[in-house]
């Protein structure tokens, strides 16, 4: 099962999305995006704050291999994209909506952090890849903060989607372009 991009393209606009459920298989198309070009960045949003996400932590890590530099920002996420873009060094996001769920957690304001986030991507030097889930298609939950948190998520997916030049959506392992 590989979600692998096609190979024609070899080069990445300045801000590219790509959206899919859990296991859908984004994350492993987005490093696919990304892969021929070195050096690279991960930047992780997850924290390992028990055994199950420690275990995703690592199969992520595992399933990249060497040649990335992994950056761990689980709050503080359009600074560290600014700290660590650079000209031909693109920077994987994994993922979004860990880093709206940290927020929440924090008690940050979600609608500022995604709009500083979205500031920072158009000036940064090197393209960016970011991850995210589409959390917005099932069913709408039971309980006030989960329909928050996807509410929140549904609204900074639209205002990433805005700003990037590629959106991609990752469907049983099937890349299909949004916006090019």
């Amino acid at each position: 099962m590989n979600a692998q991009p096609q190979a024609q393209s070899k080069t990445l606009p300045p801000v590219t999305l790509v959206l899919g459920g859990a296991r859908s298989g984004k994350s492993r198309h987005a490093e696919g995006l990304v892969e021929f070009l070195a050096p690279r960045i991960y930047l992780a949003t997850a924290e390992a704050k028990d055994g199950e996400m420690a275990a995703r932590i690592e199969e992520h890590k595992q399933r990249r291999g060497p040649g990335w530099e992994t950056v761990e920002e689980p709050l503080e996420l359009a600074a560290a994209l600014k700290a660590h873009s650079g000209r031909q060094k693109p920077v994987l996001v994994d993922c979004l909506t860990l880093w709206m769920s940290n927020l929440m957690a924090a008690g940050r304001d979600a609608e500022e952090e995604v709009e500083a986030l979205v500031d920072c991507l158009g000036g940064l030097p090197g393209p960016v890849v970011l991850v995210s889930n589409e959390v917005g298609t099932g069913i709408v939950p039971d309980n006030a903060l989960a329909r928050v948190y996807m509410d929140n998520a549904g609204r900074m997916n639209q205002a990433v989607a805005a700003a990037a030049q590629r959106v991609v959506s990752i469907t049983a392992g099937l890349p299909q372009v949004l916006k090019e």
